[in-house]
């Protein structure tokens, strides 16, 4: 089992220099397999690459958030603050972090129990919350059982659902075959997740017509192609940073057209004409002839 802070594993055991996060061991019945756990994305995965600050618009000043009691009109400090769950309005129960964090720390393992493995195709992406890479031990009989895991597992079509303890809470996740790596998702529980049988009653009341349905085919099949990760680019992060780097330069900043209302049309007119334009952008341009020479246009001209 492995303990510690973050492992940095070198370039001679690993292609990818990763740094873990947490480390411990993969355990189901009587196998424990040693792994790290390093973040899949990166910390500004979900917000843009570009933090602002709050300012005072008259001087420039980074404001400052103070905790203020109305009651004994005062800013309090960190000692004087309490946690507090509201059971009722203006009513209280008083909690404090000793008791939290006795909660949090009864269980200080540093082991993955895997409790079932299920069919990873059963798995609904939308419990997924978060993903990391299981990284194997540095030593190669330690990565043996590693190995022998995720080839198991991928040969089945199976995926291993588990918790363990990160940062002193709970989580459960599941584990499943990423190529030639394990993958761990921290999963939602059940009751954070919304039902869909609002939408699913709305779409078994809907019919739609069979040449409807032939036009959506072909719109679909006119704009298939190959999944390729580099073209997931955020507009918004580019066009912010252009703004933030023109702003800086002094540029004058131009107010954008406001965006006007998609007009609404016929369902089967859209669809007639998206099929259309997506085999006008397939179809290549016509060549265009070849211009005369010069003698040919002379000889043209004496005739």
């Amino acid at each position: 089992m492995l303990r510690g802070r973050a492992n940095r594993f070198g370039p001679s055991t690993l292609k990818a220099d990763m740094r873990t996060t947490w480390n411990g061991s993969i355990s189901f019945g009587l196998v424990s397999i040693p792994v790290g756990l390093a973040p899949a994305t990166k910390p500004a995965a979900r917000a843009s690459d570009v933090s602002f600050r709050m300012l005072h618009r008259e001087c420039g000043t980074p404001i400052k958030q103070k905790r203020f009691c109305p009651v004994h009109e005062r800013d309090l400090g960190p000692d004087e603050i309490v946690k507090g769950w509201e059971v009722a309005k203006g009513q209280f129960v008083i909690v404090e972090e000793e008791e939290i964090e006795a909660l949090t720390n009864q269980d200080d393992s540093r082991s993955i129990e895997i409790a079932r493995f299920v069919d990873a195709a059963q798995v609904d992406p939308i419990f997924f919350d978060r993903t990391y890479f299981l990284v194997p031990s540095q030593t190669p009989a330690a990565r043996r059982p590693y190995v022998l895991l995720l080839n198991a597992m991928r040969e089945t079509g199976m995926a291993a659902m588990g918790r363990f303890v990160q940062q002193g809470r709970e989580k459960l996740c599941l584990i499943r075959p990423k190529g030639d790596a394990l993958a761990l998702e921290t999963l939602f529980v059940s009751a954070d997740v919304y039902s869909q049988a609002e939408i699913e009653e709305a779409v078994d009341e809907t019919t739609v017509k069979k040449p409807e349905l032939e036009l959506a085919r072909q719109v679909i099949a006119s704009l298939a192609g190959e999944f390729d990760p580099a073209e997931l680019r955020s507009d918004y992060r580019r066009d912010l940073r252009a703004l933030l780097e023109a702003k800086l330069a002094g540029e004058e900043i131009a107010t954008p057209e406001p965006v006007s209302e998609t007009p609404v049309i016929d369902l089967m007119e859209a669809l007639r004409r998206s099929v259309e334009e997506a085999q006008q952008t397939k179809r290549p341009a016509a060549k265009k002839p070849a211009p005369k020479k010069a003698g040919a246009r002379r000889k043209s001209a004496a005739r």
